[in-house]
């Protein structure tokens, strides 16, 4: 199975781990998600955020 990765620093998606670990985000499951990354990293922030606040 392909795994995908957003290049944090590039804006690229990259098929398999191709850059440093520290640059990148994933494995996605596709180049799609992997293009998303900025969006789908938002928006998991955004719940933990909303569940921690919830917590207090």
């Amino acid at each position: 199975m392909t795994e995908w990765w957003y290049n944090n620093k590039t804006g690229a998606v990259e098929e398999g781990p191709q850059s440093l670990g520290l640059d990148r985000d994933g494995p996605f499951a596709s180049r799609e998600d992997a293009a998303r990354a900025p969006e789908i990293i938002a928006e998991r922030a955004r719940k933990w955020a909303a569940e921690e606040a919830a917590d207090d």
